[in-house]
């Protein structure tokens, strides 16, 4: 059986910021598809950290209502059902575990410190970020404290009538 891939997919701005300085993303285009249809047909989970989960049920708690929610937190009460599990301890060893059961490829929707953590234990395997046409100039950048270089192969670009470009990258591991 093969593992399943831990795929971060998100936007950024052109200055690599994933929200603006006070937590908006109003400018994220949703104006067409971008290739999500196909992307969220590829995925069965999607790992969150607290604030990331606790944002999205708050603006749209039915989305991706049939996709398996894992949120990683040490203050979100535990609550496991057959579409949510909360995860307090080892995110090493529980990412490690969920990759190796069987379904589809996993989202890693974020936030900045979980995406953090899982490049830092080396456990993200493509990256799919959609680089709007916009400078935000403040915000909370997509990479921060990464403790050593990650080499990256470009697998696909895509470019949109927007001026949005989607850059897919394989995570090359060492």
């Amino acid at each position: 059986m093969p593992k399943r891939k831990i795929i971060l997919n998100l936007c950024t701005s052109l200055d690599s910021y994933i929200e603006g300085s006070k937590g908006e993303i109003d400018w994220c285009f949703t104006d067409q598809d971008y290739g999500m249809t196909k992307f969220l047909g590829s995925i069965d989970s999607i790992l969150f950290g607290r604030k990331s989960y606790e944002q999205l049920m708050e603006l749209a708690p039915d989305m991706f209502a049939d996709k398996k929610k894992i949120v990683f937190s040490k203050t979100l009460a535990a609550q496991n059902t057959e579409n949510l599990q909360v995860i307090s301890g080892n995110i090493g060893q529980a990412v490690e575990e969920i990759t190796n059961e069987s379904g589809k490829d996993i989202w890693l929707f974020g936030g900045a410190s979980l995406c953090t953590q899982l490049f830092n234990l080396n456990l993200v395997d493509e990256l799919m970020i959609a680089v709007h046409p916009l400078i935000l100039g403040k915000g909370k950048p997509l990479f921060n404290d990464i403790e050593q270089r990650k080499q990256l192969k470009l697998i696909d670009s895509i470019t949109y009538s927007t001026g949005m470009v989607q850059l897919i990258y394989e995570v090359l591991k060492s």
